[in-house]
């Protein structure tokens, strides 16, 4: 990482006080959305260090999984721990026949006495709060939202609990993977039009009471959705209110409906 110091003041760290990662990864969480804006426009994501400090951090935008969990996991190099990238497949929903592809990117830390912990603070406003163990073993109550890992044959599958019981939400071999495959990933899924970050829009932040709230199109008409381990509520948006929506609820201004309805920055 190129500016610790700017990225804890990014997420709302005073780098005086030593924060523990554990507090680093939940803090990110909550201080950076969630968000396609650059792939939903057609504009490629860079995946260099200085990209990401540059958009992340200073431009303060937010991101999707391979941009969150990069710049977390530069920030976490840089106080010491080892850190492992893994590619994962998205369980959520109603997977395609033959499965989706490879395209989430999570992490494997180990910290300074040896132990192995799950971090992921890029799985959308459902991710991870905070790391936990990893391998399968039991639940994890995170801000009233219970996780937990299971086996499934040779992959490893995070869960969270619902009204019915837990549901996946991805699944991962849970071997490290080399740097051009996460580029790869990251190329797919920013500029395939069979990407659902291309085609579809999607925003998120999460609160510090638990609630994370999403703006998504994924539906087929603009909804802003609230949920909570207790449920969620729905309400339909105009496409035109997009630009204030970004700014007031997921604080993200200076963008506009550009003249073929994607967003772009304003003035561009």
């Amino acid at each position: 990482m190129i500016d610790l110091d700017a990225y804890l003041a990014r997420i709302g760290l005073d780098p005086a006080s030593h924060p523990s990662w554990q507090a680093i990864h939940r803090a990110q969480v909550m201080a950076i959305p969630f968000e396609n804006l650059d792939a939903h426009g057609g504009r490629p994501v860079s995946l260099v260090q200085a990209d990401l400090e540059d958009k992340l951090v200073h431009r303060r935008r937010g991101g999707y999984c391979f941009e969150h969990n990069l710049l977390l996991g530069a920030a976490l190099r840089r106080l010491g721990l080892e850190v492992e990238a893994m590619l994962g497949r998205s369980r959520s929903g109603s997977p395609p026949p033959g499965g989706r592809p490879a395209t989430h990117v999570l992490l494997r830390v180990t910290d300074q006495t040896g132990c192995r912990w799950h971090a992921d603070a890029g799985f959308g406003p459902g991710t991870l709060l905070e790391p936990i163990p990893f391998g399968p073993g039991g639940e994890h109550e995170q801000d009233g939202w219970r996780y937990r890992v299971v086996a499934d044959d040779d992959e490893l599958v995070l869960q969270v609990a619902g009204s019915g019981g837990f549901v996946d939400l991805y699944g991962f071999v849970p071997t490290p993977v080399p740097r051009v495959d996460l580029e790869v990933g990251n190329w797919w899924v920013c500029t395939s039009p069979r990407s659902a970050f291309v085609s579809g829009l999607i925003v998120g932040v999460s609160h510090g009471d638990g609630a994370r709230e999403v703006l998504s199109d994924w539906s087929g008409s603009l909804r802003r959705i609230v949920r909570t381990p207790a449920g969620s509520t729905e309400t339909a948006e105009a496409p035109a209110r997009l630009p204030a929506l970004l700014a007031d609820r997921f604080g993200l201004p200076g963008f506009e409906i550009g003249a073929d309805g994607r967003i772009v920055a304003a003035g561009t």
